[in-house]
């Protein structure tokens, strides 16, 4: 559930935008009623104005919510001194009350535990998410510096005898703010599918780090985290001691902790 690009899903005159609402922390609202299928725009609006003066009632905070049809992010957000910017899955929209306590202990009040309440809700609605790619979301492996087919084909006979079997790609350009954190790859499992940053396509990255990159997104379909561990153990320990015969190993650790200032500045195109 940690953040990464996010997919509009219903949109306003074709302008591709989430709808959003902002609840004030003494905003009321009636509780949304259960769907098993996507609603329509004015639904989610109705839903996300209750789901919003839910939480703001919980956490005496504003809190402004955007709904998403993402295939692999289902919750993100951002703590400000405003209020709770953030943004769910349209399944959350019916949520039952524990689950929206979950969602408060842990977007707002950084209670990591409740992580795993919201993990188990996403399994059982597993059929709620998305499956197949628009045009716009389907993976391009040619960048500019790198061809990550290549360094997939590359890194799956060097280390995995060509075990693995997933595809690859670029991810999407993400929204353009300061960020603090990055994350350099994503592997999805349902759709064995792996997503490599932006920013790591540039001509001072070097390509033996892109691979290691690679190589560390393909164990993750070799070691999938244990189900009902938590977030805490999304690199089990036999993920941990294989990702340690990569043999660049310590020098990869090195390169990424040297240069991440410039990877979190990187302007993408």
């Amino acid at each position: 559930m940690s953040p990464a690009h996010q997919l509009p899903l219903f949109s306003a005159s074709g302008a591709g935008t989430d709808p959003v609402v902002a609840a004030p922390a003494s905003s009321p609202s009636p509780p949304a009623a259960a769907s098993r299928t996507p609603p329509r725009r004015d639904e989610v609006l109705d839903k996300a104005q209750g789901l919003a003066a839910q939480l703001s009632r919980v956490l005496g905070a504003t809190v402004r919510l955007a709904v998403t049809d993402n295939r692999s992010t289902m919750v993100s957000f951002r703590r400000n001194p405003s209020g709770l910017q953030l943004r769910l899955h349209h399944m959350f929209l019916d949520a039952p009350p524990h689950v929206v306590e979950a969602l408060a202990d842990y977007a707002g009040r950084g209670r990591r535990k409740a992580g795993a309440v919201l993990d188990g809700y996403i399994r059982e609605r597993d059929g709620h998410i998305r499956r197949v790619r628009t045009r716009d979301e389907r993976l391009q492996p040619l960048g500019r510096c790198f061809d990550l087919r290549e360094l997939y084909a590359r890194v799956n006979a060097a280390h995995f005898g060509g075990a693995v079997q997933a595809s690859i790609g670029w991810a999407r350009t993400p929204a353009r703010r300061r960020r603090r954190t990055i994350r350099l790859g994503v592997y999805e499992h349902a759709s064995r599918e792996i997503r490599i940053h932006p920013a790591l396509d540039d001509p001072r990255v070097p390509a033996w780090f892109v691979e290691f990159v690679v190589f560390h997104e393909m164990l993750h379909q070799l070691f999938p985290s244990p189900a009902g561990a938590g977030r805490r153990q999304h690199h089990p320990r036999a993920f941990r001691e294989r990702e340690r015969t990569f043999p660049l190993y310590e020098a990869a650790l090195a390169w990424e902790k040297e240069n991440l200032p410039w990877l979190l500045r990187a302007r993408l195109p």
